[in-house]
């Protein structure tokens, strides 16, 4: 789901009322912004897809039946998937990196500014990365060195790219955004951006976020 046109349709799994009621309001203070249904878990969240049709989901992480990570699994697993957003409480939780290894398409803090996370379903309607290039090195910067397997995993999958590919994927785990890689790389945006789509589908990948801890994982850059 890429491009929503007229109003995004939002559905909010949390288990704490009091965070559910309150994104509701926030998601009604916009018309161009619909609450389609709620969820009081992970394991509701499927059943609640069926029967709304969202465009985005606010996921929550923790609840105590399924959580948000196997959730949005089997969310983004699906032939035609809602974007997920992660709604969390820490900007480099490990539960958070999971989720967008499994596709989710960003994360927003419980706490963020009410027009931040309606700007965030927005881009993430639009088809926009929702996480930005200096968030993304933070989160590289966070995560440790992975094993053997995971990283020759990593290298088999990066292995399919060309090597204009693979340094596009490089600049994007370095945090850079696509300007910055035409200007680094000497081609022009429309071509970064061809190159983004192209890895993408190579790798079956949903996001830029999931090509940087690919190429993290396979040690891509130093």
């Amino acid at each position: 789901m890429v491009g929503v046109t007229g109003t995004i349709r939002v559905l909010v799994v949390d288990d704490d009322p009091l965070v559910r009621a309150s994104l509701a309001m926030i998601l009604a203070s916009t018309p161009a912004v619909e609450l389609v249904g709620e969820a009081a878990d992970g394991s509701e969240a499927a059943a609640a897809v069926d029967a709304t049709h969202p465009d985005v989901v606010l996921m929550d992480i923790r609840m105590p039946k399924l959580d948000g990570l196997a959730a949005t699994e089997l969310l983004r697993a699906r032939p035609d998937p809602p974007e997920v957003i992660v709604l969390t409480t820490f900007h480099a939780d490990e539960y958070v990196l999971r989720a967008l290894r499994v596709g989710a398409s960003g994360f927003v803090l419980k706490d963020t500014r009410p027009e931040e996370i309606l700007h965030a379903v927005s881009r993430v309607a639009a088809g926009e990365p929702m996480l930005s290039p200096q968030v993304i090195r933070q989160l590289i910067a966070h995560l440790g060195d992975t094993g053997a397997d995971a990283r020759q995993q990593a290298r088999a999958a990066l292995s399919r790219l060309s090597d204009r590919e693979r340094e596009v994927a490089a600049a994007i785990t370095r945090g850079r955004a696509n300007a910055e890689i035409g200007a680094e790389l000497f081609i022009s945006l429309a071509t970064v951006k061809a190159h983004v789509s192209s890895i993408l589908t190579k790798l079956d990948l949903n996001n830029r976020t999931q090509i940087a801890l690919l190429a993290h994982d396979a040690r891509l850059i130093s």
